[in-house]
């Protein structure tokens, strides 16, 4: 037999748990719509100030380096609301932009002994 006042303190547990989790998730819920209406702000704007063929180059940059084509996009975001750029942001001009970003890279020369 169950003692009525353990029962009664399991189920308060019980309940103050559930809460939790319930804000837990609202929370989580919250949290994950706030990044997705930022992407989708973020997409606008670039949107805005790339061309079909440089938002393509980017979208493939993203695909081998996502770290570095959010910088990209972030930089790109920054000049467009600095005013800095006049025009819209052609492949070619991407490619300039990405050479002078670009950490340089190594050259590795192995040699057998």
């Amino acid at each position: 037999m169950e003692d009525p006042e353990l029962e009664a303190i399991r189920r308060r547990k019980m309940a103050g748990m559930q809460s939790s989790q319930q804000q837990m998730a609202a929370q989580q819920q919250l949290a994950e719509n706030q990044r997705q209406q930022a992407e989708a702000q973020k997409q606008a704007i670039l949107r805005q100030i790339l061309e079909p063929a440089a938002r393509d180059r980017l979208a493939n940059i993203r695909l081998a380096n996502p770290g570095f084509a959010d910088s990209v996009e972030m930089q790109l975001i920054q000049l467009a609301q600095a005013g800095r750029l006049r025009q819209m942001v052609s492949d070619a001009m991407l490619k300039d932009i990405l050479r002078q970003i670009a950490p340089q890279q190594r050259e590795i020369n192995i040699e057998r002994r």
